[in-house]
């Protein structure tokens, strides 16, 4: 990222995406100054749940087909049951959490977002945490997974559930803070 720039970070969801899991980092964040895309397997807005009642919705900016991840500094997965189930069955979704794995740059996901990393076979060697009932996915695709608010494992920030949000996101702030310069 050149300097001054601000960093850019991209978000993947989906119908039946946990409603706190998408608003409050992606508040928190353009609070701070950052750009956040949210990209989607479809153009139509996207319905969030409040556990599980239905929530509100959110018109994505760009479908997953159209997003060059290497454009933007951090990928933020949001939980729900429904959405990451649904987007690790969306090929261009699992290239892109693979792209930034890959290259090593930050990538967030919290309660059941994690489903979306184990579909990509990135969790080999490395410490997660996440809501109870996926587990035993993330144990079975090489991950040690502990039962904590927020776990840092290199370029790898997860969460457990909606009451972790802030500590999430103040892992997501500082992990922008630490590698991109402030935005002005």
């Amino acid at each position: 990222m050149a300097q001054g720039d601000r960093a850019k970070v991209l978000m993947l969801a989906t119908d039946g995406f946990e409603q706190s899991e998408l608003f409050d980092p992606r508040r928190a964040l353009r609070d701070a100054g950052y750009s956040v895309t949210l990209a989607s397997n479809k153009r139509e807005p996207i319905q969030g749940m409040k556990h599980d009642e239905k929530g509100e919705t959110i018109t994505p900016d760009a479908l997953l087909g159209e997003v060059n991840a290497s454009e933007y500094d951090m990928l933020v997965l949001p939980g729900g049951v429904a959405n990451p189930d649904k987007l690790r069955t969306e090929p261009d979704a699992v290239k892109i959490v693979c792209d930034f794995m890959d290259r090593g740059a930050p990538v967030a996901a919290i309660c059941h977002g994690p489903w979306l990393l184990a579909e990509a076979d990135v969790l080999r060697g490395r410490t997660v945490t996440a809501w109870p009932s996926i587990r035993t996915d993330l144990r079975n695709a090489g991950a040690d997974v502990v039962d904590m608010e927020v776990v840092i494992d290199r370029n790898l920030i997860t969460s457990r559930k909606p009451a972790d949000i802030p500590a999430f996101n103040d892992a997501l702030l500082e992990t922008l803070r630490a590698r991109t310069p402030m935005p002005a």
